[in-house]
């Protein structure tokens, strides 16, 4: 079967964009914190539900919705930090105790998102429209250019927000060296906050992202944060540019697998190329020293 290239590097890329957000997220977390947020499902579908009910009671305008679903995530963010980061963040063991609290709530949240909405699918408003343009013979969707655009504004405002802004300065501080940082005045719990607000608001946009071509459930965040835990590892934890590069390797390797063998397969092709990967290079393409989160 020939392969339309064109086509599936445009779906490559846009699968990077969206996934990739979320995995830039969980990098930043791990890197800055200390914390693999395993709730980070939960919290993307806040921001889906969050973004649906924008739509439903305030407007449909797109940047009405994108911003409800952001704003959804920051707070499931806030949530996360504020159960599963400030009470034990000083204890010991914290890697592991906060692994099981980011999973208890993860349940707990699903189940009530459940338990509020039902387990009918709701559909986001379609944010882009439906026309496409065509670049030479590649007939390029409004939705997917929309998805790549708004994924790349905000990495590119976030990551800029992260060198410009104090408070930016303090994360990037924390997720050099975390001791140092406490030492230098560097409020941990402070910090802690602007980071899970941070990366809640990339998962409420990838959510809004996703959900124009899934619907949005209760447990719609699951496999997506398969996907970016996936992403963030073999990049290497902690590494937002290792994060990158293993978003648009994965992201081909999913247009591909797709369009070859089918979708089902999709996920047993991804962890097979991981598990290639990180035996060849254990700490990921360019992870950060595990040591280095213990300094």
């Amino acid at each position: 079967m020939e392969l339309d290239w064109p086509l599936l590097l445009v779906n490559a890329l846009t699968l990077a964009c969206i996934y990739g957000t979320l995995a830039i997220g969980i990098s930043i977390t791990w890197s800055s914190l200390g914390l693999i947020n395993l709730a980070y499902g939960f919290v993307f579908a806040c921001g889906g539900y969050s973004a649906w009910l924008t739509g439903e009671h305030l407007h449909e305008h797109a940047a009405v919705v994108m911003a409800g679903g952001i704003l959804g995530g920051a707070l499931g963010g806030l949530v996360v930090a504020l159960l599963a980061f400030i009470p034990i963040h000083d204890k010991p063991n914290f890697t592991m105790r906060g692994m099981i609290a980011t999973v208890a709530i993860s349940l707990i949240g699903t189940q009530s998102l459940l338990w509020y909405f039902g387990p009918r699918a709701k559909a986001l408003p379609d944010i882009f429209g439906w026309g496409q343009f065509e670049m030479g013979d590649l007939v390029v969707t409004y939705n997917t250019a929309g998805s790549i655009a708004c994924s790349l504004v905000l990495l590119g405002a976030v990551l800029g927000w992260m060198k410009a802004s104090r408070r930016g300065l303090e994360i990037r501080a924390m997720m050099m060296n975390p001791h140092a940082a406490s030492l230098v005045g560097i409020g941990v719990r402070r910090t802690g906050l602007y980071v899970m607000f941070l990366t809640g608001a990339l998962a409420g946009l990838a959510a809004v992202l996703l959900s124009q071509t899934y619907y949005v459930q209760p447990f719609s965040g699951f496999t997506p944060m398969i996907k970016g835990l996936a992403i963030a590892l073999l990049g290497g934890l902690g590494s937002v540019r290792g994060a990158v590069v293993a978003a648009v390797i994965l992201g081909l390797n999913e247009a591909v697998t797709a369009a070859t063998v089918g979708g089902q397969y999709v996920l047993m092709t991804q962890f097979g190329l991981i598990i290639l990967i990180i035996l060849v290079r254990p700490r990921g393409i360019a992870g950060i020293l595990d040591r280095a989160r213990e300094a």
